[in-house]
């Protein structure tokens, strides 16, 4: 009798792409408006001043400055001044 099933083609999973999402733009690094700085499911960070939340949750700047992280009341906010 075999001791474990045999690893067949229906104990994998298809092979998919990753959707490359994260951060795209760190603290203090320049940025110009329309930039990405994060690509996220649901809010793990917020928009702050100079930032816009767009409907995909993706953060994206409003004008040029640079990105700031910001801890405020237990959140995690991006900044752009």
């Amino acid at each position: 009798m075999a001791k474990s099933k045999a690893a067949g083609k229906t104990g994998q999973g298809s092979p998919r792409p990753g959707k490359r999402r994260g951060v795209k733009r760190y603290g203090g690094q320049l940025v110009s408006p329309g930039d990405i700085i994060v690509r996220q499911v649901g809010t793990r960070f917020r928009a702050g001043i100079g930032t816009r939340l767009g409907r995909d949750f993706t953060i994206t700047a409003l004008r040029a400055g640079r990105v700031h992280f910001r801890q405020q009341k237990g959140k995690k906010i991006v900044v752009v001044l």
